[in-house]
């Protein structure tokens, strides 16, 4: 945060070429962290036609009455449907990012945000992968099976760019799951007009955000200067000690506002900070994705 860094675009060129430098060891992270992860024979767990059951839920008007289970109804009088486990292979999009915002690490973390976005893409690719789902990063590799998925993505990610908005578009089909990572410091509204897109493209998005525990903690003081990683302007602080109360109440308003638009949307919200381990990270969106698809489509 000293006075005369490099211009914006100049640093922004740079973090690029620093980071697709440190591919080949964060693919080996990536490998190291799915290693410890078990995803399952199926993958993921979805109601649908199959032969395994899954779940009773409550029946809904003009279903087939052969869909109902009479002697689970017969309980406590409330007509009861069996859904089947679904083991089709499903389509899952892959998106982490890269923009300049998640350049940052503090002290306080092991690796800057934009490594750890790109360590979890790569194991979750691998680990997805080896369940037989097809698997791609909107714009840069088409959605495919296979056991090789993170040496692909990690050679994409060599040879081309990045998309810098969400994946709510084309070539997203309707039921696909779409990971995004990253730190979502942009505008609710931002958000909320995203969160829209993906209802009508019925996509299922799956949201973890990646902070650096000293964007939760604060923990500066004195004479200090900030500057704003996507524009390259600075904001210089007499007393930055002064500010930490009122930025972490913004800040946490920020995230419940996410979670807010997220939970209405019928979307999965989750937090993951660079100082903790990845498998952690890792552990969360493979809950997600296991989770029941059911969703609202009023974003």
């Amino acid at each position: 945060m000293a006075a005369g860094a490099p211009s914006h675009h100049t640093g922004s060129v740079a973090d690029a070429r620093s980071l697709a430098a440190r591919l080949p060891d964060l693919l080996v992270a990536a490998h190291r962290v799915a290693a410890n992860a078990m995803f399952g024979s199926h993958g993921r767990r979805r109601p649908g036609t199959g032969e395994t059951f899954w779940q009773y839920r409550s029946y809904q008007p003009g279903e087939p009455a052969k869909r109902i289970d009479w002697r689970r109804s017969a309980r406590d009088h409330h007509l009861f449907v069996r859904e089947r486990e679904w083991e089709a292979v499903q389509t899952v999009w892959l998106w982490p990012d890269l923009s300049p915002s998640m350049r940052f690490r503090s002290r306080l973390a092991t690796q800057e945000k934009a490594e750890r976005a790109l360590i979890l893409v790569l194991a979750l690719a691998e680990l997805l992968g080896r369940g037989g789902e097809r698997v791609g990063i909107p714009g840069l590799v088409p959605a495919r099976p296979g056991r090789d998925l993170p040496e692909r993505f990690a050679e994409a990610f060599l040879r081309g760019d990045l998309a810098e908005d969400w994946p709510t578009t084309a070539p997203i089909k309707p039921l696909s799951d779409v990971v995004i990572v990253s730190d979502f410091l942009t505008d609710p509204e931002t958000i909320h007009d995203r969160f829209r897109h993906a209802g009508e493209k019925t996509a299922r998005l799956h949201l973890l955000q990646i902070l650096d525990p000293a964007e939760e903690t604060f923990p500066y003081g004195g004479r200090l200067e900030f500057e704003d990683p996507e524009t390259g302007g600075t904001w210089l602080a007499e007393r930055a000690d002064l500010l930490k109360e009122g930025y972490r109440a913004r800040l946490l308003a920020h995230r419940d506002e996410i979670a807010r638009l997220a939970q209405r949307a019928g979307f999965s919200f989750s937090v993951h900070h660079t100082d903790r381990p990845a498998s952690e990270g890792l552990l969360v969106l493979q809950s997600s994705l296991a989770g029941p698809s059911e969703r609202r489509l009023s974003a």
